[in-house]
Order: C-alpha cells, then sequence, then structure tokens
C-alpha cells in the first residue's frame, strides 16, 4: 500500500478517488510549551496543596515534640478525637448501605422517577452545608417543625450528636452511591441473571456475585466517605453549637483553639486531621493504581 500525503489529505492507493485527512497529534507543540504547562500545574499544586499542608505540621511541631504530643493530652482534645471517630463510624456505614441499595436501583432497574432519583443523590453537590445545616435546624429545632414533638418525647437533635451525625450523613452520601452506580452500569446485570437462572437466592446473588464485582468501587467510595465524614465542617457547624467538650468534632476544636490564641494546640490537632487524610490519599491511590479499571467502570473479560 502506497500512501502519498498532500497538505493534510492522503490517498491510499487502493482507493485513488477517496481522500482521508490526517490531524496533527495534539502534543505535537514544541518542548518548551509541553514543560510550562506541567511547571505551571506542578508549581499551582505545590502553592495550593503542598504548601500548605507542610506549614501544618511545621508549625504542629515548631515547639517540640513534647508540646505537640501535650496538645493530645486535654480532654477537650480528646473527646474532639472520640467524637469525629463516632460520627464517621455511624455515617459511613449508613451511607455504605443507602449508597448500595441506590446504586442497585439505579443501575439494575427502569422505573419512573429514575433521573430525577439520579439528581436528588446529587444534591449534596450543589447546596451548601451550611444552609444544609439550617435546614435540619428548621426541622428538628425548638422551633422547627417537629421541635415540639421532640421535645415532648425529650429527644434532643439540635446542638447534640444526633444532630452532627444527620449533618454528616446528607453531605457525604452521594460519594459510595455515585462510584457505583457506573461500575454497576458497566457490568450490566448478565451475572445476576445467570446466578438465578442456576438456582442462587437473592441474597446469594448479592453476596457471591454482585458484592465481589464491584468491591474495589465499593472499598473507593467508602474511604471518599470516611475522609470527608471526618473533616466536615460547614454543616457540623451550624448543627453542634460548639460546646467544648461535647459536641465539637476536630474540625470545630481546631477553630476553637486558633480563635483562643492556641496556635500550637490548634495546629498539632489539624495535623493529625490531615494525617488522617494522607493516609486515606494514599490507600486511594494504591487502590487507583492497582485496579484503576474497574474503578473506571471498565471491566476485563
Amino acid at each position: 500500500m502506497a500512501i502519498y500525503e498532500e497538505d493534510v489529505a492522503v490517498y491510499d492507493s487502493r482507493r485513488p478517488n477517496e481522500p482521508t485527512y490526517a490531524h496533527s497529534r495534539p502534543t505535537s507543540e514544541p518542548r518548551w510549551v509541553k514543560w510550562t504547562l506541567i511547571g505551571l500545574g506542578v508549581g499551582f499544586m505545590v502553592i495550593i496543596i503542598v504548601l500548605p499542608l507542610l506549614i501544618v505540621f511545621i508549625e504542629a511541631l515548631r515547639k517540640g515534640i513534647s508540646v505537640y504530643l501535650n496538645s493530645f493530652a486535654d480532654r477537650n482534645a480528646q473527646a474532639s478525637i472520640r467524637l469525629t471517630l463516632l460520627v464517621a463510624a455511624i455515617a459511613v456505614p449508613l451511607n455504605l448501605i443507602f449508597g448500595v441499595c441506590a446504586a442497585w436501583a439505579v443501575a439494575k432497574y427502569e422505573f419512573w422517577g429514575k433521573s430525577f432519583l439520579t439528581t436528588l443523590i446529587d444534591l449534596p453537590f450543589s447546596i451548601s452545608p451550611v444552609v444544609s445545616g439550617m435546614v435540619y435546624v428548621l426541622l428538628f429545632g425548638a422551633q422547627g417543625w417537629f421541635g415540639p414533638l421532640l421535645e415532648a418525647a425529650h429527644i434532643q437533635i439540635i446542638f447534640a450528636v444526633p444532630g452532627i451525625v444527620l449533618a454528616t450523613i446528607f453531605v457525604t452520601f452521594p460519594f459510595i452511591a455515585r462510584e457505583l452506580i457506573p461500575l454497576m452500569q458497566d457490568q450490566g446485570s448478565q451475572d445476576e441473571e445467570a446466578a438465578l437462572s442456576l438456582g442462587a437466592t437473592g441474597w446469594q446473588t448479592f453476596w457471591r456475585v454482585t458484592l465481589p464485582n464491584v468491591k474495589w468501587g465499593l472499598l473507593y467510595g467508602v474511604l471518599l466517605c470516611n475522609a470527608r465524614a471526618m473533616g466536615e465542617f460547614g454543616a457540623v457547624s451550624v448543627l453542634s453549637g460548639k460546646i467544648l467538650g461535647k459536641t465539637e468534632t476536630m474540625p470545630l476544636y481546631i477553630e476553637s483553639l486558633y480563635n483562643g490564641n492556641k496556635f500550637a494546640a490548634a495546629f498539632a490537632v489539624a495535623s493529625l486531621l490531615a494525617m488522617l487524610a494522607l493516609v486515606t490519599l494514599i490507600i486511594k491511590t494504591v487502590l487507583e493504581f492497582r485496579y484503576g479499571d474497574e474503578l473506571a467502570g471498565t471491566r476485563k473479560h
């Protein structure tokens, strides 16, 4: 086969009257353009992300390791850590159940209102966390819709742990569902249909077919959900009442310390939160490297 190139037209000797057109590669710019763009991207990441993260650890250890460790000996610091872990331990499993159910419904069934359900799942991404916190105050506060009923039953949601859990669930529930929906849609329902045709029950099909097929995507979503749950500030700030030692999570406690000019303790607790985020990032990177095809929703046959 002989190919002749004239300007942008390419002629195939087998089809001399049917020219095709060659396009230049999008990465054929001069080398200096390539390195300039890479430098700008890396520089931006260093200034916006890496440098602030380094400053957190530098400031946390500025007065020595003893001061750093003593910051965690304070009972209010320990209470904030326990509350953060408790809220994440409640919110993440509930969102896991919701995410799997929502993804199953959207990916496996066709029903009226499916697109609306998908939109609702994405709603927390577009609403300010502060606004979501205010909504719960209007619902469950003393002057809210359900406030008198809750007060009569001696149930406190606002300015208590249940309110913090509700706020955290709201801002984090899209993560697992949005990770699983495209993955389940790409996989289809052939495996489940085959298992059912061979006599498997619904639960057997779920545990032995569906769950193994989405396990890495599910773990990825859980990691993102957990990271957001531990670091949430806006919605929790509205609902917690910021009661020291009782309703202050780690982000709220850091703000309290900083406003009280206790900078060493504030950066110490912030460094712990940053380390939790870094651990999440490392696990997330490992999952992307080893199971990138499955996480992207592409199935290997």
